[in-house]
């Protein structure tokens, strides 16, 4: 025990020595050329102030210094969870459900519903990525590509044709499906880094396609003018009939979001628990055995490209929607790497888990907000913070395969 909570404070050490030498240079250069040390050493102190109390707590739980007041904790949390594993999941279901349907009710200032219409927008982006990394086990470094697909194609049979929200959608869905196989065929050969390194050079070619595309896609510029959703709502001006009307409000475009991220999810679900799933799985475990066992692995992986690409051109086609406006800006790598944390964080192939972790992103990035430019340098180090301790991800799938090489 003694050996290895001195390791860690070894560690814990070199880690905070690590981060004085990222810090200086982001914090101590100023912008006229000239340095200063006491500005990153006063943040540098804080947070060795704030490591060694974790450590000493941590090393106390260790050698059971805290049990007389973990032990209580413990007990009651288990007696909880044991009453609420009793309760039918589909009455889990129906509170999240009910939570989520009032949530503009009792939440009523803007920020609150534009963070919620983001965590929605990255729950179905993370659950299509889910299908291509979680599933089937093949890392897309460039997903965010039919995202982008997604809103340009809405964006533009609006402008140009002017189809609506709802009869674009489904065009949406299939063009994002149909460069899901373009871009998913030339990499069905691949695996690990060869197939990261390739799904990122393709990501970054669609993007400069919409960047330099200026008869179609106005480039850089982007599209202007792009219609907002709409519903059709019952009239009795006239007699009985139907009203098309614009959603112009946040808490209208934040039911039209929790629509696609519940559909999202039922599909996501469907596909886990079924055989195209379990093919997925066997492929993602050991693709050479899955073809020995007849599965065809080559369609199924070319599926899980179009099937993760549909829910992200979904969300694109809202997403331009929302905006009212679309620039290849919006769909760089930054959010390519942002939807893949959310599953990391999560837990890959694990549904809940996705929810939580896009959850928790989009609401670290909000209260960070206040570091300013140590935003992201808070939020990096909470995210590795989370990793070291949840490996697996805040809710790990329940079907995963282990290997040896994992334990090691």
């Amino acid at each position: 025990m003694i050996r290895e909570l001195r390791k860690i404070w070894k560690s814990c050490f070199i880690g905070l020595l690590w981060f004085l030498a990222l810090l200086w240079p982001m914090t101590g250069i100023n912008s006229d050329g000239t340095l200063t040390f006491a500005r990153p050493l006063e943040i540098w102190l804080i947070v060795v102030v704030a490591a060694v109390v974790i450590m000493l707590i941590y090393s106390a739980n260790k050698s059971g210094m805290l049990a007389p007041f973990t032990r209580p904790v413990q007990t009651a949390a288990g007696g909880l969870a044991g009453q609420a594993a009793r309760l039918p999941i589909w009455v889990w279901l129906l509170v999240a459900l009910g939570l989520a349907m009032f949530y503009p009710v009792i939440f009523t200032s803007r920020p609150a519903h534009d963070v919620a219409i983001n965590v929605l927008i990255y729950i179905s982006l993370g659950l299509g990525l889910n299908i291509v990394i979680g599933l089937a086990g093949m890392l897309d470094l460039g997903y965010i590509a039919f995202y982008g697909v997604g809103a340009y194609t809405y964006a533009l049979l609006n402008v140009y044709l002017g189809f609506s929200f709802w009869t674009a959608l489904p065009f949406a869905a299939l063009f994002a499906a149909i460069a899901g196989c373009i871009i998913g065929y030339p990499t069905l050969r691949m695996r690990g880094d060869y197939l990261a390194i390739v799904t990122l050079a393709f990501g970054e070619i669609v993007r400069l396609i919409l960047n330099n595309w200026m008869e179609l896609t106005n480039g850089p510029n982007g599209v202007l003018g792009i219609d907002r959703p709409t519903m059709l709502v019952p009239t009795f001006d006239d007699g009985f009939g139907f009203e098309v009307i614009s959603l112009r409000k946040l808490y209208m475009l934040y039911y039209v979001a929790l629509a696609l991220a519940v559909f999202t999810m039922l599909c996501v679900y469907r596909l886990n628990y079924s055989r195209i799933g379990r093919a997925w799985e066997a492929i993602r475990e050991d693709e050479t055995a899955a073809e020995l066992m007849g599965v065809n692995t080559f369609l199924l992986k070319l599926l899980a490209y179009a099937m993760g690409a549909v829910f992200a051109g979904l969300a694109g086609a809202f997403f331009a929607g929302r905006m009212k406006f679309v620039s290849p800006e919006s769909f760089t790598f930054l959010e390519s790497a942002m939807v893949l944390c959310m599953v990391v964080l999560g837990g890959m192939a694990s549904i809940p888990g996705i929810i939580l972790g896009a959850a928790a992103l989009v609401l670290m990035q909000e209260w960070f907000r206040e570091f300013e430019t140590y935003r992201m340098l808070v939020f990096g180090g909470c995210m590795v913070l989370m990793m070291l301790f949840r490996p697996a991800g805040l809710i790990p799938a329940r079907r995963m395969g282990r290997r040896s090489e994992d334990d090691e």
